[in-house]
């Protein structure tokens, strides 16, 4: 049995650094990050000289992949991008409907802007009735703009979703790309940068333990890394396998 994450450290991010492209691992998804990186330096110059310069396969994508991939850490970081390059953006997912309404009422403005503007919307595999229709004409305004970008994540390729066929269709309309989970190698090397953007020095036992008795999907990990974090600088205490262990037990203790 997997050991769980300490209940009282499970909501602390106060130390958890933002998601960026540069902190995300890209293991199979070098194409997929490369592509978005292209795309946050072009809005360095916050101008398009033209719809031809700025076709819609290059404005519209949409991932896929399962939890734990980095679908949501990668929508994060393309929000965190917009806001340091002061790029108007708007983030929407199925528990927020208000956001999707304040979005649709500047859908008209936004299209008729040279200048890029970016919407991201996580889990569209969740989305009800009603916010499937919204997302079916917030896609028909980006068509039709000039540089609205739009990024798009879910946890299955269009054509396998279980939404109305014609949004399927559009979501296949710009970029489509896969993320994969991670494997051991990978999953210690991601750690290890979680760590040193934390400011943690791991004994070297510490990960390969981890991954061996802990939940092995990287959400789970990344969260134990933040509890690790606290309750280091609490005990003032170096992160070693007895401190993990110990940390590990307590959470077993208030369950």
């Amino acid at each position: 049995m997997k050991t769980p994450l300490p209940r009282q450290f499970a909501l602390d991010i106060s130390h958890t650094p933002k998601a960026t492209l540069d902190n995300f691992l890209p293991g199979k998804d070098l194409a997929l990050l490369s592509n978005l990186r292209s795309l946050v330096d072009s809005w360095v110059t916050k101008q398009s000289s033209s719809a031809l310069d700025n076709p819609l396969n290059q404005r519209w994508i949409y991932w896929w992949g399962p939890e734990g991939s980095g679908r949501s850490h990668l929508l994060s970081a393309i929000e965190n991008a917009a806001e340091q390059l002061e790029v108007e953006h708007f983030s929407l997912s199925p528990t927020e409907p208000i956001s999707w309404v304040r979005l649709e009422e500047k859908m008209s403005f936004l299209g008729e802007l040279t200048k890029p503007s970016v919407i991201t919307v996580d889990d569209v595999d969740r989305l009800d009735e009603r916010l499937v229709a919204a997302l079916f004409r917030i896609l028909n305004g980006v068509q039709a703009s000039k540089a609205i970008h739009i990024f798009m994540a879910g946890r299955a390729a269009p054509a396998s979703l279980e939404l109305r066929e014609d949004l399927r269709t559009r979501l296949g309309w710009g970029l489509i790309y896969q993320t994969h989970l991670l494997d051991d190698d990978e999953k210690i090397q991601a750690l290890e940068q979680a760590a040193q953007a934390r400011g943690l020095v791991l004994s070297p036992d510490v990960l390969p333990w981890l991954l061996n008795r802990f939940y092995r999907d990287m959400p789970n990990l990344m969260a134990l890394m933040d509890a690790l974090d606290s309750y280091s600088l609490e005990t003032k205490r170096p992160v070693t396998l007895p401190l993990v262990r110990e940390l590990l037990q307590s959470g077993q203790n208030t369950s």
